[in-house]
């Protein structure tokens, strides 16, 4: 930084098993294997050999490192912007474990590892949640008696902040460039897990996640929206478990639970090939996402641009279709062609009709964490 040049890059996942993959790729040299990796702190240890290699490393000692930027999955309302890591935040950040358990304990871990094997840098938080802290009260408040939100802190947070804070800036410039309006912008994340924000003068309104990233849109293995008189009904008069239940809702439904398989790319040969059940699933996953189109153009008063981003949004042409099918009230129309083109550049896809300016922005969430890490440090 900053010429956000990047030097390498690399992967461990499946920590815990026997079967941990490990990659790294530097400009003249890449690696793989696949080996046990126990923890996360062998795991981040390995990734500090890597780095530090004669042969295929890129610096040469531990000390050469100014900064490790961590993503924080959950701030909670604490936490609204980028902040350099202190006991302070260490504590805040375990005070939230109740809210994100999957998440905040892994991610306040690496934190720890990091000031061991990077014992000279400064330790950085980015918060998914806090692009999203930005949204009025009556957008991330629920209906529910007020004490919830001011003892139990429930309420509305938002998730992905980060992916949507990155494609949103990258839209807004895009469409000045292109001499466009910019105070209206939809961004969809659409990957394993799904969201989308209502975006108005750069900042966050309204997002389709809320207390959990669990609701809102059909997701790989999500559910996403659901009346929650089915968990009611699921537990007294089916006899599952609130663990059981909290499974099938996280682990078992979304496309995996109507298809088969939580893949889109799967899903989309089997649906060409005549599969009905995955023809469904695909029209019923863009429908919800035409329905919070329709809210969040209610929201924003108007719309300038949709944009789609994330492996799905910005790979698969079918879902765009889709989604911009029988949209012509809100002034989207989708140019066939463009919509047909693969490229990893930011780009339009709309035809010269449509009202609406139909974007793909890849997402680079890694870029974004880095261009906040350095420009805390600026300051």
């Amino acid at each position: 930084m900053p010429e956000n040049e990047v030097i390498c890059t690399g992967m461990i996942d499946r920590i815990g098993l026997e079967s941990s993959n490990v990659t790294f790729k530097a400009s003249s040299n890449s690696y793989e294997e696949t080996i046990p990796i126990a923890t996360h702190k062998i795991g981040l240890q390995k990734v500090a050999n890597m780095l530090l290699d004669d042969q295929k490393g890129v610096i040469k000692s531990t000390s050469e490192i100014d900064a490790v930027g961590h993503r924080v999955v959950h701030g909670g309302s604490t936490f609204t912007e980028t902040v350099k890591i202190d006991e302070k935040v260490k504590s805040k950040i375990k005070q939230l474990f109740d809210l994100a358990p999957l998440h905040n304990p892994a991610n306040l871990e690496g934190i720890n590892v990091a000031e061991e094997i990077f014992n000279s840098a400064e330790q950085i938080a980015v918060f998914d949640t806090a692009f999203h802290q930005t949204m009025p009260e009556v957008a991330y408040k629920f209906a529910i008696p007020n004490k919830l939100l001011t003892e139990n802190r429930i309420r509305v947070y938002g998730f992905h902040g980060t992916s949507h804070k990155y494609v949103s800036e990258q839209a807004i410039e895009f469409l000045k460039e292109n001499k466009q309006p910019f105070q209206n912008i939809i961004t969809i994340h659409l990957g394993n897990g799904c969201s989308m924000t209502a975006v108005k003068d750069g900042k966050s309104i309204d997002h389709s996640f809320g207390f959990g990233p669990t609701n809102g849109l059909i997701m790989g293995t999500r559910a996403g929206d659901v009346d929650q008189s089915v968990i009611f009904y699921m537990q007294n008069s089916l006899g599952y478990s609130l663990e059981e239940i909290n499974n099938i809702l996280q682990k078992q439904s979304g496309m995996l639970g109507l298809t088969g398989y939580s893949d889109l790319r799967d899903i989309e040969a089997k649906a060409d090939k005549g599969n009905k059940e995955c023809e469904l699933a695909l029209f019923m996953n863009a429908y919800r996402i035409k329905k919070f189109i329709g809210s969040y153009t209610a929201a924003l008063n108007g719309l300038d641009a949709i944009v789609f981003t994330a492996g799905i949004g910005e790979n698969s042409s079918y879902m765009r279709k889709l989604v911009c099918t029988d949209m012509n009230y809100f002034g989207i129309q989708l140019d066939e062609d463009k919509n047909q083109m693969r490229s990893k550049e930011n780009r339009a896809i709309n035809n010269p009709d449509s009202k609406v300016k139909i974007l793909v922005v890849p997402t680079d969430e890694e870029f974004e964490i880095a261009n906040q890490v350095y420009h805390l440090l600026q300051n």
